[in-house]
């Protein structure tokens, strides 16, 4: 899985307590944009609702730098629990893939 300037690559990655998410330009080896829940200051809710959270900011961010489409890279997991509030996300923020 690769992604191109034209549609990045939207790279999930979850730990044991924290979810990070960045967009990737493969072709020029360079983060375009990334969000975590290290330092969220809404710190209420479940890890769940959190992923959801940076699903919508990192869709924001993709948005403001006037990318739309991306390419989802879960990192291997199950598409479900977490990783998946993160795509519902950033669905829900506007991005398509």
């Amino acid at each position: 899985m690769s992604g191109t300037s034209e549609r990045p690559r939207l790279s999930v990655f979850r730990s044991s307590n924290y979810i990070y998410a960045q967009l990737i330009d493969d072709d020029n080896a360079k983060v375009l944009v990334q969000a975590s829940d290290v330092k969220m200051k809404s710190g209420k809710g479940n890890k769940v609702s959190r992923s959801m959270e940076i699903g919508k900011l990192i869709a924001k961010m993709a948005l403001d730098k006037k990318i739309e489409k991306v390419v989802f890279d879960r990192g291997g997991n199950v598409y479900h629990g977490r990783i998946k509030a993160v795509a519902e996300g950033a669905r829900e923020g506007g991005l398509k893939f």
